[in-house]
């Protein structure tokens, strides 16, 4: 066995001189502890929200995304149309129009997205999974209804129960002479609210697709196709096909590339938490450097004699290099535990919740392989800068015996 690492074992359990030691040592290891923890659950929430979203999105956004390279609308042509229905591998094709415009309820009024959709969208994205309030319905015998994002129901006050005050849309007319009006309107009654993502949510609002083209004055124009996958298909190889297909002018995006801005800033944002509660760990120097200080003092008899038996700089130095490494080892290991205790209570009783409104009950939460090789690193970091100068001092304590 290393000596220097056998002497450090016994200087972590052996008896000290005063109880001080004791109590600093036990402070330093729990702040590992609880640092150590932190940092495992504050990695773990933002991996369960970004899962959640992640799983949101796959069930709002299509499999595959097709939008023009220059401008914002085109009109398909009717037989790369209608090769995209048959390709093999495609179950439906939804064209879609996005445009912003003025929303007002009664005396309320919000500008947002508004975007029609035609019979097939249904069937390209599961709007249920994220409808908390009414129905998926976009038209029938009585008028034309409209799905709103939460966050754009509150702006204006939306109530998808009264039938006799429909949302007014306004939208900028393209041409319009002294005598015209400045605005296309049309009536729009709310049938359901759906919450997915903050940006989404606050502008929003589905609508049946010749609505918004006679409010925009089109006749075949779409903002994108969006394409429903057959599950049990190549998604990389039908990808490549439609590509082709289509050619150049068209940028053709499947889930992740639809969403992957979003989720780079979700993966920064989890990082940079990691990075500013990681700071806040250099506190525990304090308390390691205090505590294996105090130890140094307290054997400084035993440095002297070993020195005298002729044991080099570097086993001193080892020595309580090692200590370090045990007192934040421990630390370490009993903070993984507590936060795979909690993680458990929070999966099974869900401890934290999320209150009424929200799409789940509890905050969500999942822990990743890469968050304890992470924070394995970062506490063995801080353990090892604060042994040093505990160590080089403990290397100087026979030749200040010796000046005595």
């Amino acid at each position: 066995m290393n000596l220097a690492f056998h002497i450090a074992k016994r200087y972590l359990v052996g008896k000290r001189t005063t109880q001080a030691i004791n109590l600093i040592t036990g402070i330093s290891m729990i702040g590992i502890t609880v640092g150590t923890c932190a940092l495992i659950l504050i990695l773990s929430v933002f991996n369960g929200f970004q899962g959640l979203i992640y799983q949101l999105f796959n069930s709002f956004n299509p499999d595959i995304k097709v939008t023009p390279v220059n401008g914002k609308i085109f009109v398909p042509d009717p037989g790369t149309l209608a090769t995209l229905r048959s390709m093999h591998g495609v179950l439906y094709v939804s064209e879609t129009l996005e445009e912003t415009a003025l929303f007002e309820y009664k005396k309320a009024s919000d500008a947002g997205k508004l975007k029609g959709v035609d019979s097939f969208y249904h069937q390209v994205t599961l709007m249920d999974s994220v409808l908390i309030q009414g129905v998926d319905r976009l038209n029938d015998t009585m008028g034309n209804y409209a799905i709103l994002g939460s966050g754009m129901e509150s702006a204006i006050g939306a109530n998808i129960q009264d039938a006799f005050n429909p949302i007014t849309v306004y939208m900028p007319r393209k041409t319009r002479s002294s005598l015209d009006r400045s605005f296309e309107t049309k009536f729009i009654y709310p049938s359901g609210i759906f919450s997915l993502q903050q940006d989404y949510d606050k502008e929003l609002v589905i609508a049946p697709l010749p609505l918004v083209r006679a409010l925009l004055g089109y006749d075949q124009e779409v903002s994108s196709l969006e394409i429903r996958l057959d599950p049990q298909v190549n998604p990389q190889e039908t990808q490549t096909q439609i590509k082709a297909l289509l050619g150049d002018g068209f940028r053709v995006q499947n889930k992740l590339e639809q969403q992957s801005s979003f989720l780079r800033l979700m993966n920064i944002e989890k990082w940079v938490a990691f990075a500013i509660l990681s700071l806040a760990m250099l506190l525990v120097v304090v308390n390691l450097i205090g505590a294996l200080w105090m130890i140094v003092l307290d054997k400084k008899q035993d440095i002297a004699q070993l020195k005298a038996m002729g044991a080099p700089s570097r086993l001193i130095r080892d020595i309580f290099l090692y200590l370090g490494f045990l007192l934040g080892g421990i630390g370490l290991l009993v903070g993984f535990i507590l936060a795979l205790v909690i993680y458990g209570l929070q999966v099974r009783y869900k401890l934290l919740s999320m209150g009424e409104g929200f799409i789940v009950d509890a905050y969500p939460i999942k822990i990743l392989a890469i968050d304890f090789i992470a924070t394995t690193v970062i506490v063995l970091v801080v353990v090892g800068l604060a042994s040093i100068l505990p160590a080089l001092r403990a290397d100087k304590v026979g030749a200040y015996l010796r000046e005595e």
